[in-house]
């Protein structure tokens, strides 16, 4: 089983930028792919971005050119860094890891965008 650990979220103002941080420990395997949910009160989870441990990446239409992930396989920890903020980005982001044997969620972040 893989444990996850977010930090980083918080309250942002507009045009402004954070970066989460994803710490995974445990029974982690050599070929797995980690990234980033997030959830907007009264809608479902969607996939923000994600990275193989091969370094291969996609992202969510909406967050293209202003988020970028990036993970350090030595570390066992995948990052978010989110620019030109907007309200619409406000949610609880998720971490996610998975591979063959399975897949576990972080416990969630919340990241608010308001001026």
């Amino acid at each position: 089983q893989v444990q996850l650990v977010e930090s980083g979220g918080g309250l942002v103002q507009p045009g402004g930028s954070l970066r989460l941080s994803c710490a995974a420990s445990g029974s982690i395997s050599g070929f797995n792919v980690m990234g980033w949910y997030r959830q907007a009160p009264e809608k479902q989870r969607e996939l923000v971005a994600r990275i193989a441990s091969s370094g291969s990446t996609n992202y969510a239409d909406s967050v293209e050119g202003r988020f970028t992930i990036s993970r350090d396989n030595a570390k066992n920890t995948v990052y978010l860094q989110m620019n030109s903020l907007k309200p619409e980005d406000t949610a609880v982001y998720y971490c996610d890891y998975s591979d063959r044997a399975g897949h576990s969620w972080g416990q969630g972040i919340q990241v608010t965008v308001s001026s």
